[in-house]
């Protein structure tokens, strides 16, 4: 009797564990609709859903207190990779920095990826709670290659080496980008495109895009979605380097017929080709030498010239 009802229970505590490992499974994969957290309609001035459905996303379109909900029961980890070198790392590493760590993905571990050309130009910066530094720096002999094209192979690479374990989202950014307020999970998704502030308001036929026919980045007149800006992209690590593969044989498509089109031209065609699954709007990447007009009502991440000494 004694033995059966041992059975009894122990057939029951069977069912009951695993009725909450089913739960919790459930819960942990439950996918998040965009209608439970987009709002389009709140910003009837702007784009807000691209052809394909994809969100835009501008300050009031997002329910942050829904998506962080939802984000915070994944256990996320979230990469941000920055290239600095020469007088660049000298004039914005330390701002960047300092700014990342009080606004991008607080409240979520982070690992910041840091590439320089000289440890001597890592600013003493000490990460905030649940982030971390991963600081690289590179060989001597190759610092004369074309910036973008060492810039992106690199972050290619430790991709592949480590990257690809260690983080579950991955951005990359410019170093002159200083953020003025919170970038949040609002950003994530599987592939993420910046749209440039400046030709976000021009006409698809103005575009800068790649128009010689023999280039890989070559993208018809007529054709186009938007023109993507360079200086932030991401998404998965997976993702990411798909992009970045596809611009290294772009890159060597074009050596072979004796050509040289620029990383952005090779990013818009990748996005022409494969639709990225989240746009930021250009409140993620304002160019400040232009005012803003009355669609950009907050600037989340200020973009400043190369050239000009920060004042």
């Amino acid at each position: 009797m004694n033995f059966q009802r041992k059975k009894m229970l122990l057939m029951i505590s069977c069912v009951l564990s695993l009725m909450v490992v089913e739960r919790y499974s459930r819960n942990q994969g439950e996918e998040l609709q965009l209608s439970d957290w987009f709002r389009p309609r709140r910003r009837p001035d702007v784009i807000t859903t691209t052809d394909w459905l994809a969100p835009v996303i501008w300050e009031g379109t997002f329910n942050r207190r829904v998506l962080g909900k939802h984000y915070r029961n994944r256990n996320l980890t979230m990469g941000l990779a920055v290239f600095a070198i020469g007088r660049i790392a000298d004039q914005y590493l330390e701002r960047f920095l300092e700014s990342a760590k009080k606004h991008f993905m607080t409240g979520y571990r982070v690992v910041f990826y840091i590439t320089v050309d000289d440890l001597d130009k890592m600013p003493d910066v000490d990460p905030g709670p649940l982030q971390t530094f991963q600081v690289f720096t590179l060989r001597e002999e190759i610092w004369w290659q074309d910036f973008n094209l060492l810039r992106m192979r690199n972050l290619g690479e430790h991709i592949v080496q480590h990257i690809q374990g260690e983080v579950d989202f991955l951005f990359s950014m410019a170093t002159n980008q200083i953020f003025q307020s919170d970038v949040g999970v609002e950003t994530l998704g599987a592939s993420v495109a910046q749209l440039h502030a400046w030709w976000y308001f021009k006409s698809t036929k103005d575009f800068p895009y790649e128009r010689r026919r023999r280039s890989a980045a070559y993208i018809p007149y007529g054709k186009g979605d938007f023109y993507y800006d360079s200086a932030f992209v991401g998404g998965t690590p997976q993702q990411v380097l798909n992009l970045i593969e596809e611009y290294l044989k772009g890159v060597l498509q074009d050596k072979q017929n004796g050509l040289n089109s620029s990383y952005e031209n090779h990013l818009n065609k990748y996005f022409f080709l494969n639709k990225p699954t989240k746009l930021l709007s250009p409140e993620y990447n304002w160019d400040v030498t232009f005012y803003p007009p009355p669609q950009v009502q907050f600037i989340k991440v200020a973009q400043h010239p190369k050239r000009r000494p920060w004042p």
